[in-house]
């Protein structure tokens, strides 16, 4: 019930933060966001308008200028992936346009004298902007590989995993101190292999915001999200997870990130289920405005995360 509280009333404070839906500006731009904030300044210390910009993988840092007068550059503004963090990105992709990332993940754990490992591919998620920049719809789907051995012998096991669904709603741009926010309403359906699958819907909502901290440099962001999951014996409960996000600008392609994230099991009966705690960094490269790749490492934190996880993917926009 704490935790329930805290959520209604951080929610509260976020709405009385915003105005209304922002209509066109004078230039005819459509809004980027369903809100605006209605406290904070408007401008940069150099009277620039503050336009909203992702804190993750050093997006914040590498074309702000760009994003700052499109018009008179001519540039298009550079992808903002969900990958390859846990935190995903704070904006949408834009009406119009359709997003394809995806990538391959290796990991293992040894605990009580069984030793895990899995691998994770293609790692497929599709982001199309629909009806307006504010609004993204999202599917995903990725299959699993996973041996696990011990004394008395070995297990494997190899399939699909549950259909992904999703909306992205974008509902600030960043202002002053103020943080871009979005929320992702999403859920997993069962079409899994049986190995995998969870059997029901899993509906859930994650709530992202991000911040530039020195402009071209260095930025933050993170998600709190609340899911429901179901444990190896078939029994529902709610995960919480949490994530905060150090974004790096090394140069203009080249960024890097290091990542704390963390899940919160609640109501699970199945042995060995607890709080998750990891640490994880990477970089990414962005080769043109709309294609970018990806590398990234980490560990585990506590007995019940896994111990080493590493993987590598891309991000392409059209």
């Amino acid at each position: 019930m704490r935790v329930r509280c805290q959520w209604i009333f951080a929610f509260a404070i976020f709405t009385c933060g915003c105005a209304a839906f922002p209509r066109a500006d004078g230039n005819g731009e459509r809004p980027k966001a369903l809100f605006a904030w209605a406290v904070g300044k408007e401008s940069d210390e150099d009277g620039n308008e503050k336009g909203s910009e992702n804190a993750k993988n050093g997006k914040a840092s590498e074309d702000s200028q760009v994003q700052r007068q499109p018009a008179q550059s001519g540039r298009e503004e550079p992808l903002a992936s969900d990958r390859p963090d846990f935190t995903e990105a704070s904006s949408t992709v834009g009406k119009g346009r359709i997003q394809l990332e995806g990538g391959y993940t290796y990991t293992r754990d040894r605990s009580a004298g069984v030793t895990t490992t899995g691998h994770s591919y293609p790692e497929t998620l599709l982001r199309v902007g629909m009806f307006a920049d504010w609004f993204e719809f999202r599917v995903g789907q990725n299959f699993g590989n996973a041996r696990t051995g011990s004394p008395a012998g070995a297990f494997r096991a190899n399939g699909g995993e549950d259909l992904y669904l999703g909306v992205k709603l974008g509902l600030t741009e960043r202002k002053g101190l103020l943080p871009e926010t979005a929320l992702i309403l999403q859920t997993t359906v069962p079409t899994g292999h049986e190995d995998f699958t969870a059997s029901r819907v899993n509906p859930g909502i994650n709530f992202l915001f991000s911040s530039t901290v020195i402009e071209d440099r260095l930025a933050l962001g993170g998600s709190i999200q609340m899911n429901r999951a179901t444990d190896t014996l078939r029994h529902g409960y709610i995960e919480f997870a949490q994530s905060l996000t150090v974004g790096y600008g090394l140069t203009k392609k080249l960024g890097a990130y290091t990542e704390w994230f963390a899940f919160y099991p609640s109501g699970a009966v199945a042995p060995g289920i607890g709080p998750q705690h990891s640490f994880n960094g990477g970089f990414t490269y962005r080769l043109t405005p709309n294609i970018q790749f990806d590398i990234r490492a980490g560990v585990g934190l506590n007995r019940q995360a896994d111990d080493f996880f590493a993987g590598t993917g891309f991000a392409v926009r059209y």
